[in-house]
Order: C-alpha cells, then sequence, then structure tokens
C-alpha cells in the first residue's frame, strides 16, 4: 500500500508534481523559519553565557581556590551614545586567574581591547577616546570574551595599589561562569534565569506558533485537494485505513522533501539572522546552532505533524465518503470559543491593582495572559467569522456577497484559517506599540537642549560619599579650554544638610553650587536675586527635563566657605558637538577615573534601555510574523479555491461569470481579514491597557498615524496576495474539473 501510495503521489500528471513542489516549497519556508527562531533562541543564551565572566567580582560568586587572587573592578563609559564596558584588573602572583579571551592579564599600562572598540579607538582623536585607557593597547580581546561583535569591552591593566584604593574593587580567585546565586552588586551583565525565560517565552509563543500554524496550512493543502479523489476510493471498496495510509504517505512525502529543503533554508537564513539583534547587538553566526533534540524534532515533528493534518482533513471520506461527495455542512461553532480569549482577558485584568512584587510573579502573570489571549484569538476565530458573515448576509441583496457569506457561515474554520496568522501579527503589533509609545510619552524624552550637557557624577541619585575632596584647578582649565565648551559648575557635598530647613523629612541633601557657576548652566535652574550659593537636588543635574525656569533657594552658607566642602560633582556643557562632549568626557575620566562620567543623553538611554529592548524584540517578532501571515494567507486562499474547484467549475459551466466567481473567492478572504484586523488590533490595545494600568499605573496612549498607516499597509498588502491569487481560478475550473472533480 506505502509503494502504491507513492506511485500515486507523482504519477498524477504535472498537475500532482506541481502540487507536491509547492506544498515542499511552503513546508521548506515554514521549517527554514522555524529552525531559524529556534537558533535565534539559543543564541541569546550563547551569547549570555559569554558575558557571565563580568560578574565575577560579585559578592555572590563565592568560589575559592589556592590561587592568588585577581583584584577586580567593572565599570562603565560610553562613547557617542554606545556603552563601553571597562574591567580593571591587577595580578597579585603568576597563579592569577586569566579573563577569557586573553592569554594572560594586562600589566599596568597595558590594555586588551574588544576588536570593535580597538577599531573606534585607532578611528578618532585620541583626546576623544584612547586617552582614558592608561597605556598602550597590547592585544585584542577573543571572541570567548565578548556578547556580540559589536561589543565595546576593554579590560585595563592596574597596579593592586591603584586597585586596593577604589572602594568597589574585590578579590576574585576564580572567574564566573554562571549568574551568582548573590547578584547585589552584579554590574548587570548577562540575564538571570526568570528573564531569560520571558524572553525565551516571548519569542516562542510570538514566532515559533505563526510558523507551525503555517506548516499545518501548507501540509493540509494536499489533503484537502484530494478529498473528492479518496472519497471515489472509498465508493469502490478501499478501506478507511488505506484511504489513511495513502493520505499519509502522500503529505508525509512533501512535507518531508520541504523539511530537508528547510534546513538548506536555514542555511542560507543564518548569515542574516545573525544581524538580527534580539538582545540589542548582533550575534557572531557560530552561535546559531541547533541542538541534536531540535533536530530530530523538527527533522521528525513535521512529516508526522502533516500526516495527523492529512489524517483530520480527511476525516468525514472515511466515516462517510457519500457524505463528502455531497458536501455535508460541518458544524458550525460554538460560543464556548470565546471563553479562552475572555479568560486571557480576565486573568490581566485580575492583576489590575493586584500587581505581584516579584519579578517571578510578574513574569508569571503577564505573560500568562497574553499567551493565553493569544490562544484565544485563534479558537474563536472562527466563532467571529461565523457571526460576522450571519451579520452581513442579513443585510445584502449581491449575488457575489451573499454566495460568499453563506460560504463563510456554513464552513468559519476554513475561511478564517487563511487569515489566522495575521491575528497574531496584528494583536503583537498593537499591543507592544500601544505599551511602548505609552511609556515614551509618560516617561518623557530629552528637553532644553540637553544635548549639550555632560557631567560626571557620584551618588547623584544617593546619598553616598562625595567623589573627591576638591577639582584641581588644572582639570578644570582643562575642561574650559575644550573646543565648544560652554559652562561649568562644581557641586559641592552638603554634610549639614543646609536648604532642607522646609522639609525636614527629605532623605538626601541637596548639593551645593555658586550661583556665579550656576548662571553658566542655566538648563539647570538658576539663584534668587542677590544669593551666593543655590541648593540644588544632585539628581537634578542629570534630569531628561530641562529647569531653566526653575529657581532653586539660597543657602546659608558662604561662599568662601563652600571650597572647603568635598565635591560631589562637576559639571560641564558644551556645544553639543560629539567632539566637545567626548572630549570633556575624557578630561573628566582621567581626572577622576573612580567615577564614571556620562552626559543626560547616556542616563536618559539608560534609563530606557529595557524599554529599547523590547522595542527591538517587537521589531523582529512583526518582521517575521507578517511574512509568516502573508505566506499563510497565500496558501490558505489556494487551498480555499483547489477545494471547491469542481462546484466553481459548475457554476462557470451554468452561465455564471468568472468575475463574480473572483468576487466571492475575494470576499471570503477579505472578511475574515476584516473582522480579524478589527478584533486583534482592538484587544491589543484592551491588553496594554490592563498591563500598563496593573504595572506602571499609566493609561494607554493610542499611537499616532504611523501606526495605522503602517496597518493599512498591511492589511492593503494582504488584500494584493488574495487578488494575486484570483487568476488561478480561471485555470483550475476549466470543464475537464466539472467532469473529474
Amino acid at each position: 500500500m506505502i509503494r502504491f501510495a507513492l506511485r500515486l503521489a507523482v504519477s498524477g500528471g504535472r498537475e500532482a508534481v506541481a502540487r507536491l513542489v509547492v506544498i515542499a516549497a511552503a513546508v521548506a519556508i515554514g521549517v527554514g523559519l522555524l529552525l531559524s527562531t529556534l537558533a535565534g533562541i539559543n543564541a541569546v543564551a550563547e551569547a549570555n553565557d559569554r558575558v557571565l565572566w563580568l560578574n565575577s567580582g560579585s559578592v555572590g560568586n563565592t568560589a575559592t581556590a589556592d590561587v592568588d587572587p585577581l583584584l577586580w573592578r567593572v565599570h562603565g563609559d560610553y562613547y557617542a551614545g554606545r556603552s563601553i564596558v571597562e574591567v580593571d584588573v591587577a595580578a597579585t602572583g603568576p597563579t592569577s586567574p586569566v579573563p577569557p579571551g586573553m592569554s594572560r592579564p594586562p600589566s599596568p599600562g597595558e590594555y586588551y581591547a574588544s576588536p570593535a572598540l580597538a577599531a573606534l579607538v585607532r578611528g578618532v582623536p585620541a583626546d576623544r577616546l584612547a586617552d582614558r585607557f592608561p597605556g598602550r593597547m597590547t592585544g585584542v580581546l577573543g571572541d570567548a570574551a565578548l556578547q556580540s561583535p559589536d561589543s565595546l569591552l576593554a579590560v585595563v591593566g592596574r597596579t593592586p595599589e591603584q586597585l586596593r584604593a577604589m572602594p568597589d574593587a574585590r578579590p576574585v580567585t576564580a572567574v564566573a561562569d554562571s549568574f551568582p546565586a548573590d547578584c547585589r552588586d552584579c554590574p548587570g551583565h548577562g540575564v538571570r534565569g526568570d528573564a531569560m525565560t520571558l524572553i525565551l517565552s516571548v519569542v516562542a509563543g510570538a514566532l515559533i506558533f505563526p510558523v507551525v500554524m503555517f506548516i499545518g496550512t501548507a501540509t493540509r493543502l494536499s489533503a484537502a485537494t484530494r478529498e473528492q479523489r479518496f472519497a471515489a476510493m472509498r465508493l469502490v471498496g478501499a478501506t478507511p485505513r488505506q484511504i489513511s495510509v495513502i493520505s499519509a504517505v502522500e503529505s508525509t512525502l512533501a512535507a518531508a522533501a520541504g523539511t530537508a529543503a528547510g534546513f538548506a533554508v536555514f542555511a542560507a537564513l543564518r548569515p542574516v539572522v545573525a544581524t538580527v539583534p534580539f538582545t540589542g547587538e548582533r550575534f557572531f553566526a557560530t552561535d546559531l546552532t541547533l541542538t541534536a533534540v531540535q533536530i530530530a524534532a523538527v527533522a521528525a515533528g513535521v512529516p508526522v505533524a502533516a500526516a495527523v493534518a492529512a489524517r483530520l482533513a480527511l476525516r468525514r471520506v472515511v466515516v462517510s465518503p457519500l457524505g463528502v461527495s455531497r458536501r455535508v455542512t460541518p458544524r458550525p461553532p460554538k460560543a464556548w470559543r470565546l471563553v479562552p480569549l475572555l479568560a486571557g482577558l480576565a486573568e490581566l485584568a485580575w492583576f489590575v491593582g493586584r500587581r505581584p512584587e516579584t519579578t517571578d510573579g510578574q513574569t508569571a502573570a503577564y505573560l500568562t495572559g497574553f499567551l493565553v489571549i493569544m490562544l484565544g484569538l485563534v479558537v474563536a476565530g472562527p466563532w467571529l467569522t461565523m457571526a460576522a458573515a450571519r451579520a452581513v448576509a442579513l443585510r445584502t441583496r449581491r449575488p457575489a456577497t451573499l454566495i460568499a457569506v453563506r460560504r463563510l457561515a456554513d464552513d468559519p474554520k476554513a475561511g478564517f484559517r487563511a487569515v489566522s496568522g495575521l491575528v497574531l501579527a496584528l494583536f503583537v503589533t498593537s499591543a507592544t506599540v500601544g505599551i511602548i509609545g505609552t511609556i515614551d510619552v509618560n516617561r518623557g524624552g530629552l528637553s532644553g537642549d540637553p544635548l549639550t550637557r555632560a557631567a560626571v557624577e557620584h551618588g547623584a541619585l544617593l546619598d553616598e560619599p562625595p567623589m573627591a575632596d576638591s577639582v584641581p584647578e588644572r582639570v578644570l582649565a582643562d575642561l574650559r579650554a575644550v573646543p565648544g565648551a560652554r559652562g561649568l559648575a562644581v557641586v559641592h557635598a552638603n554634610p549639614d544638610r543646609i536648604g532642607i530647613e522646609a522639609d525636614p523629612a527629605r532623605r538626601w541633601a541637596p548639593g551645593l553650587v555658586l550661583c556665579s557657576d550656576l548662571a553658566q548652566i542655566p538648563v539647570v535652574g538658576h539663584c534668587p536675586a542677590g544669593a551666593g550659593v543655590a541648593a540644588v537636588p544632585l539628581y537634578e543635574f542629570l534630569d531628561l527635563q530641562a529647569k531653566t525656569d526653575v529657581e532653586w533657594p539660597a543657602a546659608a552658607i558662604a561662599p568662601e566657605s563652600l571650597a572647603r566642602l568635598p565635591v560631589q560633582l562637576v559639571y560641564a556643557t558644551t556645544d553639543g558637538s560629539t567632539a566637545a562632549l567626548e572630549r570633556t568626557r575624557t578630561v573628566l575620566t582621567r581626572a577622576f577615573p573612580a567615577q564614571q562620567a556620562r552626559t543626560v543623553g547616556d542616563r536618559g538611554s539608560s534609563q530606557q534601555q529595557e524599554m529599547a529592548g523590547w522595542r527591538r524584540l517587537a521589531d523582529v517578532v512583526l518582521l517575521t510574523t507578517l511574512p509568516i501571515a502573508g505566506c499563510s494567507l497565500a496558501v490558505g486562499v489556494v487551498a480555499g479555491l483547489s477545494d471547491r474547484r469542481r462546484p466553481f467549475a459548475m457554476l462557470r459551466l451554468t452561465g455564471a461569470p468568472l468575475g463574480l466567481l473572483q468576487r466571492v473567492i475575494a470576499l471570503e478572504s477579505a472578511l475574515p481579514l476584516l473582522v480579524a484586523a478589527t478584533v486583534a488590533t482592538g484587544t491589543g490595545f484592551l491588553a496594554a491597557q490592563m498591563f500598563l494600568t496593573s504595572q506602571m499605573h499609566y493609561d494607554l496612549v493610542l499611537p499616532g498615524l504611523s501606526f495605522y498607516a503602517l496597518s493599512g499597509l498591511a492589511l492593503a498588502a494582504s488584500l494584493g496576495i488574495i487578488a494575486s491569487t484570483l487568476p488561478v481560478l480561471r485555470r483550475i475550473t476549466g470543464p475537464e474539473a466539472a467532469r473529474n472533480g
């Protein structure tokens, strides 16, 4: 029987071969995307593991050994908005551990740089970047130390005396290779298990699910187009088991060929996927690997799924061949299909005002809700399609519209199946855009000519020790000598809590700054008339919003006494050019190596780094799901045409014009598409509103015209895909289809 099924699959002439080729090609695309998604998930984990060594100085890294400790300090820097990670090390003996990517720890006056940082150092003037690193570049870090080819990372050699003088330096006896259990002081490199679970779940739910649906749609095409043929075989004596074997062999043959081709598609896509910023940066191509379990699951699972899909598609043939020949109307979907969708929305609504306190709890609450909603949209789709079709049928008298909506009302599952991929794409789009856009509006952007501000700070947001006893005059002169320098202010510590008499409950004392200095940087605010010293909260110097119109209270301290107080902050403004900002940053970094020099723009970027990561992930999801949805739509429409080639051929023989039939097909596809777009978009906004209210106490801000223009473009492209399949109708509804259907 298997040999007969194989011969039957390829002996039906060019049409049979073409059908197998189309199915194999569709499966190949789906498998290629599925493998790329799995490899991308693996690459995230690989890149994460390679930077866990940066957490070696954490108190949670309790590894000990009979070796000379390596003094260790990790801190950050920036260049033109790009983050730089610096690791200061000092070997205390010959057995000190060696960080990955190098053969030995750098000696004092030496440093290793990542390839991207090395190229940047060589490409810009030394006073903008290279002068921040002591000594000379002695080597380039290997890939084992880097998260991405674009990572900017330096390992700088210091003397043990220099590092012992820095309060955040620690001895390390082993380089970390896992995330420490106690990571209160980790520098934030790598991703904890709960966060990684969140990333993988989002990617899996938003990418793998549509791909699997696409593969199922493609493999079902073979079975659906042969229902009539198998029904005829049943009428002449074929048993249900024989029909099942034949259908399974035919579908499995095409799916197996497509699966093999899908691995080739993945190999071709691998260099492209490596450029997708899942974590904000490119991957190394070697990170995009597949596990043996994943390879086996895809290689065996897709053909098996094709056989199962064929079996389900032909269940009416097995039960009753006459029923198929007479086209028994499927049972209409029941209203219970709305339950999963409503359950997902109810789950998100429950946590409004009841936000879990822990990260794990929030992940479980919100991620579960969104995934259940995605599943609910797919489950509820047929019922919604049926309801919309029945509503339209009551209000139309046009022949094409009546035929289309009656067909949808009789078999809404088939009508919705073609657009199910778009449901997920539109839901993800609307929810993501709504959440990110609302956060952008509420947190605000930089204002008041923010790019002209640069500062070095230590403890600006907390009541921490001062950064220095004083600022050398040479440093002040160097700052003023930077081409493009504008204003300069030295903010002093306030140990006596001067200026908070009106608010004694305030936790942190404001910084004290000369009014003459404050006048040079009006973007931060100004003094009262006649005042000599102002009391300004330290965080205001790095706030995203300008304070030009704010008048700060005068401080009861003489200007000459201010110079004897320690320095908490040095604040310098420039003309906003990259050269001026980075030269200023270099002067401050060399003068205060234990501190971090950063611009207001850097702080704004850091505050929204997590949101930017979700935006990048959303872009990946959208750029992947929309093409998948388009492919699913095309395959679904073609499947619908093939399913009804004989009824359409009979209509053409009775005089129905081809244009009428084309309008029927267009309406059958367009109505579920519009219903899905409306429901998915509205559900996405509703889910975003509940998430924002629960997590951040924000009200949803609807997106601008660009979102609706993009959505309209996606719908127009989908309608174009539908239109592109209509010419097939002329070829497949000829007289021979009515005779041999």
